[in-house]
């Protein structure tokens, strides 16, 4: 979309470079927003890889680095647009990394799910979230994976627009690090063992 050209990168030729787009809206206005709760898991997951946050070409704070040492790498971006324009970003970075749709992971809330729950798919709809209405766009496929986290539904009349705005309270952030490690584990299950083995891990009842 920007017109970048790929860049030379055999890692993600050979399988083994991701890129992991976190959605949600730039600016510290809306960072603990629950819209926003697809970039605070980027933020864990570049503490545990020991990357920094700089803004790059492709209109993303990108950070790189592997989940250890000779694993898979990760391409963490959060898209600089607001988060119904996340397609832009997103795509272009997967082009400038010649990052397939099959590799590429994005991380979003979801309010059909109830609050710390997180689910895993590939393919399918946007389900009425238009931050990844606007990648499936973008990217010109749906056949990309979804982290979805869910936030829970708006309470009474509420608009789910308004919902999304607001930060989490305070019963529900002293849990959320909780479930942004539990997000950030699934990623990491994704790029170690697949979809399918992740999926089984995550969705299984907890005891």
């Amino acid at each position: 979309m920007f017109g970048l050209q790929r860049r030379s990168q055999p890692s993600a030729a050979d399988g083994s470079t991701w890129l992991v787009a976190g959605l949600g809206n730039p600016g510290p206005g809306y960072a603990g927003n629950r819209h926003n709760v697809g970039a605070m898991v980027l933020d864990e997951l570049a503490d545990r890889i020991g990357a920094r946050f700089s803004r790059h070409r492709t209109t993303t704070m990108l950070a790189e680095g592997r989940v250890r040492p000779g694993g898979p790498k990760l391409v963490l971006a959060r898209p600089l647009s607001y988060m119904n324009t996340s397609g832009g970003p997103v795509s272009s970075a997967a082009a400038y990394f010649g990052i397939p749709p099959e590799r590429t992971i994005v991380i979003h809330d979801d309010i059909d799910l109830p609050f710390e729950t997180i689910k895993l798919k590939a393919d399918g709809g946007h389900g009425g979230q238009n931050g990844v209405r606007d990648v499936i766009k973008a990217l010109g496929t749906p056949e990309f994976v979804r982290v979805r986290i869910g936030v829970g539904r708006p309470p009474g009349r509420q608009e789910a627009a308004d919902y999304v705005l607001r930060d989490f309270p305070a019963a529900e952030r002293a849990r959320l690090p909780f479930v942004l490690s539990d997000a950030a584990d699934a990623v990491e299950l994704i790029v170690d063992e697949g979809l399918l083995a992740a999926q089984q891990r995550v969705h299984a009842p907890r005891a």
